[in-house]
């Protein structure tokens, strides 16, 4: 057994060494924005936000918004309600067609079978002649 392959199998996994607290990286990616701008995303986040809380204070000013939520509550109403409406509809539809094509199918199956038996030859005339039987003689078997 001196000819043995050699396979690369994975072993196990390595351990990243871990740099002491305080060391900066040496990569560049990986480094902290400065605390100026951290600062400055930080204050346009915050004016960002109040401002928008501000502008949404003035909206009861212009619009009567116990209408605007009552007037959205019932279009929703409505449009659930035409939507029911609509699936009724379509699946009454489909039932009717449904009922079209199980005429058609039984119209068809009915108009092959009639088209077999009168294209077929008459049946042979078996008779009661026919059906009974001559007895059998019995046959006993004695040792």
């Amino acid at each position: 057994m001196a000819d043995r392959l050699l396979l690369d199998l994975p072993g196990p996994p390595r351990r990243l060494a871990r740099r002491p607290e305080g060391v900066p990286s040496s990569n560049p990616r990986r480094r902290r924005p400065d605390r100026w701008r951290q600062l400055g995303i930080g204050l346009g986040l915050s004016g960002a936000g109040g401002g928008l809380l501000a502008s949404l204070m003035f909206i009861p000013e212009r619009f009567d918004t116990l209408l605007l939520v009552s007037t959205a509550i019932a279009n929703v109403i409505g449009g659930l309600s035409r939507l029911g409406v609509g699936l009724l509809q379509l699946t009454g539809v489909l039932v009717v067609a449904l009922l079209a094509l199980l005429a058609l199918v039984l119209l068809l199956g009915g108009m092959v079978r009639m088209a077999r038996c009168l294209a077929s030859p008459p049946p042979l005339n078996r008779g009661a002649a026919a059906t009974r039987s001559q007895p059998v003689a019995k046959t006993t078997r004695e040792r």
